[in-house]
């Protein structure tokens, strides 16, 4: 999957900056596609994360999402979903009701 770099095309309003990090994760609660997928970030904050996804999810929608080694879980909510260049989508993931050490901690 190719990743879109034009992030002009693309602005949110975030009260936290984004570090790129790749991080593996799962993603579970796909309405039309249930099951667990592993996929991986592209960047994350203490609130959220810029996530891959070969699913097409709705802005909105709910899932749980977990860090890879299960020290993190998180109800939460897609902020957006872009289409990438090639295969793929990259959803903003916004953590609801984050439970365990997550990878960057709020200042807050």
């Amino acid at each position: 999957m190719t990743r879109v770099n034009d992030k002009s095309q693309f602005r949110f309003n975030r009260s936290e900056n984004r570090i790129p990090m790749e991080i593996p994760v799962v993603l579970e609660g796909h309405r039309r596609a249930p099951g667990v997928e592993s996929t991986f970030t592209e960047n994350v904050s203490a609130k959220g994360a810029r996530v891959v996804s070969t699913r097409r999810w709705e802005k909105g929608a709910e899932l749980v999402f977990a860090s890879g080694t299960g020290e993190f879980r998180s109800a939460a909510r897609v902020a957006y979903c872009q289409p990438l260049r090639g295969d793929g989508y990259a959803i903003g993931v916004e953590f609801l009701e984050p439970v365990g050490r997550w990878v960057v901690q709020s200042a807050n």
